[in-house]
């Protein structure tokens, strides 16, 4: 009897590490962006009750993090990235074998940041607590697991985490011919939390060049974070530009859009992303037309990703830069449109895109993605002084540019991207992709131009280089996209990959301004957009004089933003 139970203790104690080994438990998830783009990069610490470093770890290109192998108890999570602010999640208790998803949403620096002042429910253990108020109501929502198991999100309930935040900013453009971008611009955004895991925002700008009622963009949207992962939102957005008069038809431009989407959770390793966007106008007629996209990112270990994309609208590099850097003008703000024997016209495009990322270390990631991209009524930008008489001009009074009616083409290609964090506050991407584009050959007559275009393919490279200056704080993007011929649409146009880059050479900086204390938190802006004017394509207008149909115009703009 007692060798039996000397043999029974003996397997027990055998048994227990490989016990604990399959209970250990791990935290997992994805770091992103206010803008919901994935963050490369992040660095991931976890410790314990003690305050001890437990782990660290670097996000993959799809932004995926993961520690395994981690004994039961209370932990904390920390992130930090370059030009964002840190984030901090406390008190997480992690049970044997539970696999806990926490996903964080992170902000730039230049994004809202509240105080927000908290209940003191004791002295040490709040102190903490205190210090990482400084952080924006999007980082709130975080993944937890219950007592009895099942993965929820969780959000505090105390009225102080309802947050409002505002910003505001100011910018102006320089004038002078051939130069976009002439028009000021006042831009608002508030954003508000309710219903404990929902936000609320109102945002708009109002652009005015003093001969002229402002063109007003206003959206506001909703969206919440439900206990199933999901996040759900929908948006209504108005516009009205004054344009010029022609014949008895109205002077402006009113557009609509409705859009709604949703984001799932698949699995432990998949994201899908569903929705669509209805659009109509009314301006010598009305058009209307049905925006949908939607994406699948699946990761297979921690280094490598596969991506699936469709989208029908371009992006742009508003997100990147900052809330308040893009002018309300017609190529920015949607619907992308142009006009065609007094007829409105609303871009259709469909996008196909298959994307495979790979990191290397926690400081290089590539990526090879090949797409398909097919327009109709693509709308052109043009520079110069149109008139409305023809019909198939739309001008932007505000902007100092025109749109024109491309022809209809379709194209393939590839895109390869390599990106380097050089310091923790340098970060270069390069860019290369190859794919089709419309050209046409240079002083043509402008009413044979649609007629006489034609598909070509072509190479582009572009180099990006961004980070933050030490010792000012001054953050700043500077890139260069060159073709390797003439073109009238940009090669790739639908890239969302870290290598995006508008044509040709683009500077944009943000320059913190000391204040006092009790002012709001100032900064000075400033964006350039192809300061050197290339690809401007010329052509031959009706009355002699030379027009430019260009993929980027030449824009010079700044002003002062400043966050409540």
């Amino acid at each position: 009897m007692t060798r039996k139970l000397a043999r029974l203790c003996c397997l027990f104690a055998l048994a227990i590490p490989v016990w604990a080994g399959s209970n250990s438990g791990s935290i997992s998830g994805q770091v992103k962006n206010s803008a919901g783009e994935p963050q490369m990069g992040a660095t991931v610490e976890l410790f314990s009750s003690a305050s001890t470093p437990a782990a660290k770890v670097f996000t993959d290109a799809r932004g995926f993090y993961k520690i395994d192998n981690l004994a039961n108890g209370i932990y904390e999570v920390k992130v930090t990235a370059p030009s964002f602010l840190p984030y901090l999640r406390q008190n997480i208790s992690l049970r044997s074998g539970a696999a806990m998803v926490i996903n964080v949403t992170v902000n730039t620096l230049f994004e809202a940041i509240q105080v927000v002042p908290i209940s003191r429910r004791s002295t040490d253990d709040n102190e903490e607590d205190w210090k990482w108020t400084l952080r924006s109501m999007s980082n709130r929502p975080i993944l937890r697991v219950l007592d009895d198991g099942p993965v929820v999100v969780s959000r505090s309930e105390r009225d102080d985490d309802r947050v409002l935040r505002a910003r505001v900013a100011f910018i102006a453009g320089a004038e002078a011919e051939g130069l976009a971008g002439t028009a000021g611009s006042t831009i608002f955004d508030i954003e508000h939390s309710i219903f404990s895991s929902g936000v609320l925002s109102f945002n708009g700008n109002l652009a005015y060049n003093g001969q002229s009622a402002p063109a007003t963009i206003v959206r506001t949207s909703y969206r919440q974070q439900l206990p199933n992962g999901s996040t759900p939102e929908l948006g209504l957005t108005a516009r009205r530009f004054a344009m010029p008069r022609v014949g008895p038809h109205s002077d402006t431009l009113q557009a609509l859009a409705l859009s709604a989407s949703d984001t799932f959770t698949l699995f432990d390793f998949a994201e899908l992303k569903l929705g669509a966007e209805f659009q109509t106008l009314q301006y010598l007629g009305r058009a209307s037309d049905l925006k949908p996209f939607g994406s699948l990112d699946m990761r297979f270990g921690p280094n490598t990703g596969l991506a699936y994309r469709y989208s029908t609208f371009q992006p742009t590099t508003r997100q990147a830069k900052g809330y308040d850097t893009a002018p309300p003008d017609l190529s920015e703000s949607g619907p992308r449109m142009s006009i065609s024997n007094f007829q409105p016209l609303i871009e259709d495009a469909r996008h196909h895109e298959v994307a495979l990322s790979r990191r290397l270390g926690p400081k290089t990631a590539f990526e090879v993605a090949l797409f398909r991209d097919d327009f109709s009524n693509p709308s052109l930008m043009g520079v110069g002084d149109v008139s409305t008489a023809t019909g198939n001009f739309l001008p932007d009074i505000y902007s100092g540019t025109f749109a024109y009616t491309g022809r209809d083409f379709s194209t393939s290609g590839i895109r390869l991207v390599g990106q380097r964090k050089l310091t923790s506050d340098l970060t270069a991407t390069l860019d290369y992709s190859w794919g089709g584009t419309l050209t046409i050959n240079p002083n043509a007559f402008v009413e044979n131009v649609r007629t006489h275009m034609r598909t070509v393919r072509r190479h582009a490279i572009s180099g990006k280089v961004s980070g933050e200056v030490p010792v000012t704080h001054t953050r700043w993007i500077a890139s260069y996209k060159w073709t390797s011929g003439p073109a009238l649409v940009s090669i790739d146009s639908f890239n969302a990959s870290p290598g995006q880059a508008d044509p040709y050479l683009n500077i944009f900086l943000r320059q913190p301004v000391p204040s006092m204390g009790f002012l709001p938190k100032m900064e000075a802006l400033v964006d350039v957009r192809n300061l050197l004017a290339e690809g401007y394509v010329p052509v031959i207008g009706n009355d002699g004089r030379t027009l430019y149909l260009v993929q980027s115009a030449r824009a010079v703009r700044g002003g002062v933003a400043f966050t409540f």
